[in-house]
């Protein structure tokens, strides 16, 4: 353990102007984000097209509960519309599952041991999905792994600052950067390698990714946040002392987050839907051929995830750029604007579905980039900036579980974008993702009423 005290590792800027921690607790993120998107690049079409097809479901261990489970909420379900359901499932209970990871690090084993233990079921699963019976087993590894991971390695960025340090943005920027080149990186590895060799070596590429991540996290555990104690000890001698209890302005503040969670949830549909219906419509109605190669329909994703590392590197910069002319907005305003921009991109394939619709023909690879610019735009002064906000306003003691309430908006929007998918066989296109944009579009008008309402409670200088 470096012995340095949790001031001077506050002051450490060794990495790009940051504590050395950011590094390595980014470098960690990547490898698990790549483990992560590679299995995601792949399982929407993967049991679209292979697993849920009626001559191979029942290979599948448990699926016919589940199945009746689906079914008897939404009536019958085709293989498509079924995987986009599992699908949403899984994607929305990746973001509910931190919660209880967040408890469990708070308040019994620490944060340190808590991503040990997620990352290590991360990778079981991961490997697990290499057997159709074992399909459900392997998304249960996953799902208790990613709620043990990611929001207690989130709350230890937040550690390593003041609760006034204004890099605090920024480095969840950074660290969402990590991100993004993971998502580059996974669908081309995991995504080529499962559409065109076999699915199975595509899953097993994003484990080896995972335990890259554990032995990365492993490694530069000396410069993270020491854990902080349940009980601390008083100078005079020894005597247990309770933690300081939540303020009235604390659970104001507490309050107001979680009424946040319905708003933000809106605010990802478009972004989230990408993974989801967008490859799903892009099959159908993509021309998909460049040079007389046909392109995996997972590369759109590194396509996205591209143009996502461009653009939040294009707002790191250029916040940084406004901040020393003018007065650097909140939180919640950058998120207001994120969503208004981010709802442009649904708004651009309503023109790419009457397109198709009137002329029956393929539109271009090109309508892509369009919908990833305008989107990735949105989504970096959005789910980053959040992050940040959610880190900084939580209570003492409680920042791995306000972590995990923020991803309760990715639980909600997630499980909504797997219901909103199903209408891709039953609405026409221009509708579909009109419903999108629309909802978006809603996310930054209620964003910027909470603003003039609630922002003093949530502004920097009404910090504890």
């Amino acid at each position: 353990m470096n012995s340095a005290t949790v001031p001077e590792r506050r002051a450490d800027r060794a990495f790009f102007g940051h504590p050395a921690g950011l590094g390595w607790l980014a470098f960690c993120e990547l490898w698990e984000r790549f483990s992560y998107y590679g299995m995601q690049a792949l399982l929407v079409l993967y049991l679209s097209n292979y697993l849920f097809l009626p001559e191979n479901i029942g290979h599948v261990a448990g699926m016919d509960s589940l199945r009746a489970f689906i079914e008897r909420a939404t009536g019958p379900r085709s293989p498509q519309q079924l995987a986009s359901a599992v699908f949403g499932l899984y994607a929305g209970l990746v973001y509910l599952t931190p919660l209880f990871g967040g408890l469990l690090a708070d308040r019994l084993l620490g944060r340190t041991k808590t991503v040990v233990i997620g990352a290590s079921l991360m990778a079981l699963g991961h490997f697990l999905m290499a057997f159709e019976v074992s399909f459900l087993p392997a998304l249960a590894c996953l799902l208790v792994g990613v709620g043990c991971f990611k929001g207690n390695i989130a709350a230890q960025v937040g550690d390593l600052y003041a609760p006034g340090d204004k890099r605090r943005a920024s480095a969840f920027q950074i660290f969402m950067l990590a991100v993004q080149i993971a998502v580059i990186l996974a669908p081309i590895v995991c995504g080529t390698l499962g559409e065109k060799v076999a699915w199975h070596w595509g899953f097993g590429a994003a484990g080896v990714g995972m335990v890259i991540g554990l032995l990365v996290y492993l490694w530069g555990r000396r410069w993270l946040p020491p854990e902080p104690r349940v009980r601390a000890r008083d100078a005079g001698g020894g005597t247990a002392v309770a933690p300081a209890g939540m303020t009235g302005r604390d659970k104001a503040r507490l309050v107001l987050l979680v009424a946040l969670i319905p708003v933000l949830m809106l605010s990802i549909v478009g972004n989230q839907q990408f993974t989801n219906a967008y490859p799903l419509w892009s099959q159908k109605h993509m021309d998909l051929v460049l040079f007389g190669w046909e392109v995996p329909v997972t590369w759109l994703q590194a396509v996205d995830a591209f143009v996502s590392t461009a653009t939040m590197v294009a707002s790191i910069a250029f916040w940084r750029w406004w901040a020393q002319r003018r007065r650097e907005p909140d939180e919640l305003t950058k998120m207001a604007l994120g969503s208004l921009i981010g709802a442009g991109g649904p708004a651009l394939l309503i023109l790419a579905a009457g397109m198709v619709e009137n002329s029956h023909e393929k539109v271009s690879l090109a309508w892509t980039l369009g919908y990833t610019v305008l989107n990735d735009l949105g989504f970096a002064n959005v789910l980053p900036v959040g992050l940040a906000l959610y880190s900084r306003v939580a209570p003492q003691r409680l920042e791995g579980l306000v972590i995990g309430v923020y991803y309760l908006h990715l639980f909600l929007g997630n499980t909504f974008v797997g219901w909103l998918a199903g209408f891709l066989e039953t609405m026409p296109g221009q509708q579909f993702w009109a419903l999108h944009a629309a909802l978006v579009a809603s996310a930054g008008v209620l964003l910027l009423g909470v603003r003039l309402v609630f922002g003093r409670l949530l502004a920097p200088d009404a910090q504890r």
